[in-house]
């Protein structure tokens, strides 16, 4: 196949501009959205027992759980309510 000047000039002006998109989909795009997922899954998947650490670093246990909150038992008589969005990590040993 014979490219003429005019295809190869372009191909040299707009091929690493294609490139940068590529890597930038490659590099930043997909993981977050590989990572978005995995966090989606995991507050779907969380049930009442669960030990769950808050991104504000509170450890407790999952007592009640609603549409968008939960009760997290922190110590003995004392339960909070937070956003389910606020749990970092689950199934941690305190």
């Amino acid at each position: 196949m014979n490219f003429s000047p005019e295809m190869t000039q372009m191909l040299f002006s707009y091929g690493p501009i294609v490139f940068m998109v590529l890597a930038f989909y490659f590099m930043l795009y997909k993981p977050q959205k590989q990572e978005q997922a995995k966090r989606q899954e995991m507050l779907s998947n969380l049930k009442i027992g669960d030990n769950v650490v808050t991104l504000g670093g509170i450890y407790g246990v999952i007592t009640k759980i609603a549409d968008n909150t939960l009760e997290i038992k922190i110590a003995d008589s004392v339960e909070i309510k937070i956003a389910k969005t606020a749990v970092n990590k689950v199934n941690v040993e305190e």
